[in-house]
């Protein structure tokens, strides 16, 4: 890395037309790419199924619907039958809903189990499981099937650190190479190794988030099938912006100075554009904010961070570095600001509350991140207010220590983005917040009634309980009156009676649920004089 040698000044040169089509062209192609993503909302979750979870139908349904919070695209859809075996199915798409058609012989009774894998609108994988019975339950369920290795979580954490090193130390470094050092692009050897690493990482990393999207071990890795997963995600849009953007870098460190400059404007704008294309944050809302906060935080590290290797390498090796450590000091607190203030609005829209902070995994890693962003900080306001005037006056004591600073910055934001790469596995508490309100259900059929039940949120603490009632056959049931019960082996019985609101349901307010786990149901139905029907099932309420 310090074997870079002083290249002769380099005149301007006058771009030819097919040239500046092109980079017009890829410039607008990255845009578009952003912009088609541009409807994505929050993580996708599981809002309701049909039938609903753990229900008890009659008979084999055609077709399972299952409707998500957002539209989403499937992947691998798989049903365990009663007795072990399984069948690969096709999801069809239907905007926020994917059907899966049932096959339509050889399907006796017992308990099944639906494994679905889809993929958001941020870009992320998506998996769980349905269980419903017909006719009647099994004694024992079908096995879920068993996750991906925890070697493909580590060889995604490694893409991604691989990524972010080409983004920061090769896209960012050549574009402060051909703007602070133009004349002698002191840390173009180290930006073009960094920007060669991004090159390779980007598309191992997309074929890594396609065996993520499918669920399938490392060991899968070169099979087409991965690479078509992670062609229906989002990072697909990523990983082609990102290849883009350190193509462009790796040629601006080749070319001739103003054609230098022009691609190494473009590589930084590509790797913001790169982050806002998918992810956790650029798929927040507002998305009018969220997309261009993550674009300007990718471009701001990406100048803060690309800028010292070669402002360090020139002060270590020439003594005319006073140039580019002007440039950079009048020029970076307002990077800063501009980081701070992003990263900000990101960490309110993302955790949304000061407790998440300690109560989510997401938290800790951003107070992991936060820790060492502070001494970080600090550091670079040494460098900026206390060394860099004495540098500028050429003392060499304050030139040595500011080298060795700048050092040590560039080793404290290595270990930030060996964290960050850790975002990748942990949804923000919006998410979490979103899954938490989602419902509890089941449907309970029987020859003479059904009912459909829904407790909202499906979780422990004060819920609503909606109940619909039909005939067997599906048809209205003038009910009289409907009793919820509900039973937990650690906590006391539950009965309340419903009332009607007006829209078809019966309901029940406030019921407080002190424990998760399986909690059965009982819906007792009083249909006309003396005449009742009850219902009976379990429900599974979360922590």
């Amino acid at each position: 890395m310090g074997a870079d040698k002083p290249l002769p000044r380099r005149g301007s040169l006058v771009l030819p037309d097919g040239v500046r089509r092109w980079l017009a062209g890829l410039m607008l192609a990255a845009a578009a790419l952003v912009g088609a993503t541009a409807a994505a909302s929050a993580h996708a979750s599981l809002i309701r199924s049909t039938p609903v979870e753990g229900a008890v139908v009659g008979q084999m349904p055609a077709q399972i619907m299952l409707t998500f919070s957002e539209p989403v695209t499937p992947l691998v859809v798989l049903l365990m039958r009663p007795d072990g075996r399984s069948d690969r199915l096709e999801g069809v798409d239907s905007g926020d809903g994917v059907g899966v058609d049932l096959p339509a012989t050889d399907m006796p009774d017992g308990t099944y189990l639906l494994s679905w894998r889809v993929v958001s609108s941020d870009g992320h994988p998506v998996g769980g499981t349905v269980t419903f019975s017909v006719g009647s339950a099994s004694a024992t369920a079908p096995a879920m099937p068993v996750a991906a290795d925890e070697r493909l979580r580590a060889a995604l954490w490694a893409a991604k650190l691989a990524l972010y090193l080409g983004f920061f130390f090769g896209a960012g470094s050549a574009f402060a190479s051909c703007w602070l050092t133009p004349k002698t692009r002191h840390g173009a050897g180290a930006a073009t190794a960094f920007t060669i690493l991004g090159l390779v990482a980007a598309p191992v990393s997309f074929g890594l988030q396609g065996l993520d999207a499918l669920g399938a071990p490392l060991g899968l890795f070169g099979q087409s099938l991965a690479w078509q997963a992670a062609a229906a995600t989002s990072y697909g849009f990523t990983a082609a912006i990102a290849f883009i953007a350190l193509a462009l870098a790796l040629l601006a460190l080749v070319a001739e100075a103003g054609l230098a400059r022009l691609m190494s404007l473009a590589a930084l704008a590509g790797v913001g554009f790169a982050f806002a294309a998918s992810g956790h944050a650029s798929a927040a809302a507002p998305q009018w904010l969220a997309r261009p906060m993550v674009f300007v935080h990718g471009v701001g590290i990406a100048f803060w961070l690309g800028a010292l290797l070669p402002l360090g390498l020139s002060l270590r090796q020439t003594p005319d570095a006073s140039e580019a450590l002007r440039r950079f000091s009048a020029t970076i607190p307002y990077v800063f600001a501009a980081l701070i203030g992003a990263g900000i609005v990101l960490a309110l829209i993302q955790v949304g509350s000061f407790a998440a902070l300690w109560q989510t995994a997401y938290g800790e890693l951003l107070m992991a991140k936060l820790a060492l962003v502070t001494p970080l900080l600090l550091l670079a306001v040494v460098n900026r207010w206390r060394l860099t005037k004495p540098a500028l006056a050429e003392q060499a004591d304050a030139q040595r220590r500011l080298a060795r600073n700048i050092a040590a910055e560039a080793l404290l934001m290595v270990a930030i983005l060996g964290v960050v790469a850790g975002f990748r596995f942990t949804p923000p508490p919006r998410v979490l917040a979103v899954e938490a309100a989602e419902p509890a259900s089941i449907h309970i059929h029987t020859a003479d009634a059904m009912a459909e039940l829904s407790i909202t949120p499906g979780h422990t603490g004060k819920v609503s309980a909606s109940i619909v009632v039909m005939t067997g056959d599906f048809g209205p049931l003038d009910a009289e009156s409907v009793v919820l019960r509900l039973g937990h082996l650690d906590a006391a019985e539950i009965t309340a009676s419903a009332y009607k609101p007006g829209d078809g349901t019966w309901r029940v307010d406030n019921i407080d649920l002190p424990m998760p786990g399986k909690w059965t149901v009982s819906i007792d139905i009083g249909i006309s004089g003396a005449q009742r029907t009850s219902l009976a099932g379990d429900v599974t309420i979360r922590p």
